[in-house]
């Protein structure tokens, strides 16, 4: 079953057509796309024996993010070996956490403000929780997915890398800097959803290209893992990773400007495709006021 947000409503993308399930179900299920992970396990029954008859076409521009409002944006840092190895960083012991903001989440054909600086690209295999999640052991960690897409988590990297500490989570929170879909994929319409293929291409020229049997840390034992430290919800979302071929490694380093298209796909689920304008907003590094002298 494929998931979309389509002018804010919540839809099955049937590969024929759109179903709008707040329709179909009678008002069983709101419109919202995301309060269906509330009610995930319901929903789930509803339509495996609804009769899903499409009643719109499917338009890229009109698609939205299909998690608009997740509660927690989990991310998952130098989660490939080789992207470990690029950024010239030990293999982790256990997985690199760190988090996105929910006001970052962006649709999967938007138009993203460049914020100036050394903006980078991420693709990412994204999980959707679907039931809550709390001491989940590994070997039970997809029971609590409910399905896959997405991501990219663009990064500015010189923000992320100023001052005593990394600056991970506001460097990587831009407005629309965590775009997602085009779809949330259930698990089943994948013939391994440990072995998904994802890409991105920058004005044409491939970036990078690998698979997720490549994860250092899979996804069930991400959910174990966050489940081990607080309660994951319905509606959260988990960046698991970006595998090597980011452009700030790269020499010479190949960053997005605003004359390019980023490309994002993943095997089963679609693409998405990103322009970019500059900023109407000053980068914070020119609004700081002085240090050390109050207000």
């Amino acid at each position: 079953m494929r998931l979309i947000n389509q002018s804010g409503r919540l839809m099955i993308d049937t590969g024929k057509g759109a179903v709008d399930v707040e329709q179909a179900s009678h008002g069983q299920f709101h419109s919202d796309p995301q309060a269906v992970y509330g009610r995930w396990a319901d929903f789930v029954e509803w339509a495996s024996t609804a009769t899903l008859t499409p009643t719109t076409e499917v338009v890229d521009a009109k698609l939205g993010a299909p998690v608009p409002r997740p509660g927690q944006v989990f991310a998952v840092g130098l989660n490939y070996a080789d992207h470990a190895a690029e950024a010239d960083i030990a293999h982790p012991d256990a997985p690199v956490i760190f988090t996105k903001f929910p006001a970052s989440i962006a649709g999967p054909y938007d138009t993203i403000e460049h914020p100036g600086g050394s903006l980078d690209f991420e693709v990412e295999l994204v999980a959707v929780i679907g039931t809550s999640a709390r001491d989940v052991a590994p070997a039970d960690g997809w029971q609590y997915v409910a399905g896959l897409t997405v991501g990219q988590d663009l990064s500015e990297r010189e923000l992320q890398m100023r001052g005593p500490t990394p600056q991970f989570g506001l460097s990587k929170s831009f407005a629309g800097f965590s775009p997602i879909g085009p779809a949330v994929v259930t698990l089943d319409e994948f013939a391994d959803p440990s072995d998904i293929a994802v890409s991105s291409s920058l004005s044409g020229e491939e970036m990078q290209s690998s698979s997720t049997r490549h994860l250092i840390f899979s996804i069930p034992v991400l959910v174990a893992y966050l489940s081990s430290f607080l309660e994951l919800r319905p509606g959260d979302l988990i960046f698991t990773g970006t595998p090597s071929g980011v452009g700030f490694t790269r020499d010479p380093k190949r960053l997005i400007t605003t004359d390019d298209e980023l490309v994002s796909t993943a095997e089963g689920i679609g693409e998405m495709r990103h322009r970019f304008v500059s900023s109407a907003h000053p980068h914070p590094s020119t609004a700081l006021p002085n240090a050390g002298h109050s207000a």
